[in-house]
């Protein structure tokens, strides 16, 4: 069971927690609690303890934190050196690793993976940082094993960036935030809430991290009870998990919308340090005798059960054996989900799913840095142990989180254990995770432990009449519907034994492939650009007044970076921002490009002195409009671009493309209700966008009206709270009210220079 408190709490040595009501004083009082130490409490969690020392800006409040050490991988490391050599970068500042865990299987447009990877080789030996090649690892992976430490801060440009297990605040953001650290500068953000994640219990047999996972997910991101906030995992039930165990959870905190997690350490923790050869990385962390949290999510760890997350997000979560008595109904609830999110355009059943009241799948994958780990693959290989999966359409693929997982496999027998079923093993790659492999046949159903199952995002194309779901689901759970054969089945059926395996690390298998400059830059080296990596098109600085063209207009609940900009095959495109650009909202709104292009060929245009009304004659008549009651503006102080309205964009990936894509077409904003990650709203201003926010309700424009907005530059630069704005359609204007939320100086300047690009080049 997993339980929220309505307000906020302390915890007292770790164990005891005492809401933050009416009562709390005496309760304080009586536990030895002064007044004095109840008010300093907020600065006694392990969370305020590590942000403190990161902190540059001497106000707890406002944070400008600088890391210790960065990571990307192939999708988007391009793009964020592409942007800091524009910015002058001369050298990595600290440790910067270019992992090659996403598009090293795909065949996509000939070289331009390959050359993507021969590019961040030449980078990190120019620049001083570290390259790990195809196969050897995710990217959260080498991070565990090579990376993490006790009280350190790491920045990566992928969303699932968590170590918190091992006692490493870690933050996934777009990849112009790792453009500032390499340039000397700072992410900044407002002190986060804090929310203890208070475990009790013991996991029962058949139970695994993906489960815990999904349970906390399910209990808290409706409400957006951690949204932006870290989550700090504390209780005696933390000792009673693995390190593997912490690790799976830990990952899929993501999926709750928080800003970063933190774990108290022990000596679990420290066990996972020796193995890997670098204890001194180890430190001890735990919350203050008396801490204060701004939130409390309880799970009693024995009662929960093997979970399942529905298509089409982790947040769709079922318990297996409730989906089992009532699959009708909840597939059904499925169906209308997907009509939201679809409409019309597909047609979308899973009633065939059943089979003589069974449910069946098709397929079951355990990869990437949810799934792949040591534990999860030894117990997946207990249970499938003298089981075969079948030679119908049922297929398994397993794919170890690193080359040293693997070897480890191989060595104990496990390896052996999963090939004898018919299942596949497979080197590391996250591409099963963001639709770059295993891709499920048109309508088929596949069980993942991995980290996402938003719509498309296995691969599926909708615009081409495909469909296929995912599920999210415990490697152990996978395992035991493998060995039924595609039969959905939870692993507190299984009645066997699953061992207690010991790990061996063997290092020798990095230093043998690994490129690590140990800091050392070569400025010799020349980069090696292939064809297809392209510079950033050259961008505006934000005008005195604006007008834009809405361009596609979202309703869903929820839009996903994946929607925004799909992934998987498309982003083998990711270093050519124009080339990527053609397949923004492709799956969700085609026509979106084609809009955006048109009104884009207005501010063309403009730039290159030329009449912006002959590229795009429809704006003659907005203009006209619009100046019948503001008569000074013309071609000297006014700028075209588009927007989106979506009610909550951004949840998920932590891909800048999302961002980047828009602005390259001719984005200057997104209209939203409210932006569902930091990161993504983020990435909108690093990129020079204005993230507006409307009130719910009836929306004064709709899709190919025009906005416009008088004297934006100025209110940008004077911090005006509110945003006058007129809507254009046909001769009338009706005048709305935007806002944009808190921006620091820096986020206002960045947006009045065009982007983060154009903001350094001024600076």
């Amino acid at each position: 069971m997993v339980t929220t408190l309505e307000h906020g709490c302390y915890l007292i040595n770790g164990n005891t927690v005492v809401p933050d009501n009416a009562e709390a004083a005496a309760v304080l009082a009586s536990n030895g609690v002064s007044e004095d130490a109840a008010k300093s409490a907020k600065e006694n969690t392990i969370a305020y303890g590590i942000l403190k020392e990161h902190n540059t800006s001497g106000n707890m409040e406002k944070l400008c934190v600088k890391f210790d050490k960065l990571t990307s991988h192939d999708i988007t490391y391009v793009g964020i050196i592409q942007t800091a050599r524009a910015s002058g970068l001369e050298k990595f500042p600290i440790p910067y690793v270019l992992t090659n865990c996403h598009n090293s299987l795909c065949a996509v447009g000939g070289t331009i993976n390959e050359d993507d990877h021969v590019f961040g080789l030449t980078a990190a030996q120019k620049y001083g940082g570290i390259y790990v090649p195809p196969h050897q690892a995710v990217i959260h992976q080498f991070a565990r094993e090579m990376l993490a430490a006790g009280g350190s801060m790491i920045l990566g440009s992928d969303s699932h960036t968590r170590y918190g297990a091992l006692g490493t605040m870690a933050i996934g953001e777009g990849g112009p935030e790792l453009v500032k650290q390499l340039l000397g500068q700072t992410y900044d953000v407002d002190m986060p809430g804090v929310v203890a994640i208070y475990l009790e219990g013991e996991p029962k047999k058949g139970v695994g991290p993906q489960d815990v996972a999904l349970a906390i997910i399910g209990e808290v991101f409706g409400s957006g009870y951690v949204k932006n906030k870290v989550m700090e995992f504390v209780g005696p039930g933390v000792e009673k998990l693995s390190a593997d165990f912490r690790i799976g959870v830990d990952v899929m905190t993501t999926e709750t919308t928080c800003l970063s997690s933190i774990w108290q350490t022990d000596d679990t923790i420290k066990e996972f340090y020796e193995i890997h050869g670098r204890v001194g990385d180890y430190k001890e962390l735990k919350p203050g005798k008396v801490a204060y949290y701004d939130g409390l999510v309880k799970v009693d760890l024995s009662s929960i059960n093997p979970m399942i997350a529905m298509p089409f997000h982790p947040s769709n979560v079922y318990e297996i054996a409730e989906v089992n008595r009532n699959a009708a109904d909840i597939l059904a609830d499925v169906e209308k989900r997907a009509r939201v999110s679809f409409g019309d355009s597909i047609e979308y059943s899973l009633q065939d799913k059943l089979k003589d009241g069974k449910f069946i799948v098709e397929q079951g994958i355990i990869a990437g840095c949810a799934g792949g780990g040591f534990e999860n693959i030894c117990a997946a290989a207990d249970i499938l142990k003298g089981h075969y999966i079948g030679n119908d359409r049922f297929t398994l693929s397993v794919y170890p989180a690193s080359t040293p997982i693997f070897m480890e496999v191989v060595k104990n027998g496990a390896a052996a254990a999963i090939l004898e079923t018919g299942a596949i093993l497979k080197t590391a790659f996250c591409g099963p995770c963001f639709g770059a492999g295993d891709t499920p046949a048109n309508n088929a159903f596949s069980i993942r432990h991995s980290t996402r199952n938003f719509p498309n995002r296995e691969g599926s194309k909708v615009q081409n009449g495909q469909v296929a779901s995912v599920a999210l689901m415990d490697a152990r759970s996978i395992a035991a519907t493998a060995a039924n054969q595609g039969v959905l089945t939870p692993a507190t059926e299984y009645d066997g034994e699953l061992k207690k395996y010991k790990y061996h690390f063997d290092s020798e298998i990095y230093k043998n492939r690994v490129f690590d400059s140990h800091g050392v830059a070569d400025p010799s080296v020349e980069l090696q650009l292939g064809p297809n990596i392209k510079d950033w098109p050259k961008m505006s600085e934000l005008p005195e007044n604006m007008v834009l063209r809405v361009v596609s207009e979202i309703h869903d609940p929820v839009t996903t970076t994946d929607e925004l900009i799909p992934s998987g095959e498309t982003s083998s495109y990711r270093s050519n921002p124009l080339g990527l650009a053609e397949f923004t909202l492709s799956r969700k709104d085609p026509a979106y490009v084609g809009l955006a292009k048109e009104v884009r060929a207005a501010q063309d245009a403009l730039v290159e002195g030329k009449d912006p009304i002959a590229a795009w004659g429809e704006l003659k008549g907005v203009m006209d409009v619009i100046g019948k009651k503001f008569s000074g503006v013309n071609n000297d102080n006014v700028g075209f671009g588009s927007t989106i309205f979506a009610v909550k964009p951004g949840d998920g990936s932590a891909r800048e493309q999302a961002a980047s894509c828009q602005k390259v077409l001719g984005g200057w904003a997104n209209i939203a209700n409210e932006y569902a990650t930091k990161r993504y709203r983020s990435n909108l201003i690093n990129w020079g966008m204005l993230p507006f926010v409307i009130e719910e309700g009836e929306l004064p424009f709709k899709n190919k009206d025009y906005i416009f907005l008088p004297g934006i530059r100025d209110a940008v630069k004077n911090k005006d709270e509110v945003i006058k704005a007129y809507a254009v359609a046909g001769d009338s204007m009706t005048e709305f009210e935007l806002k944009l939320g808190n921006l620091t100086d820096d986020e206002r300047q960045i947006i009045l220079d065009g982007c983060l690009i154009n903001y350094n080049r001024v600076k």
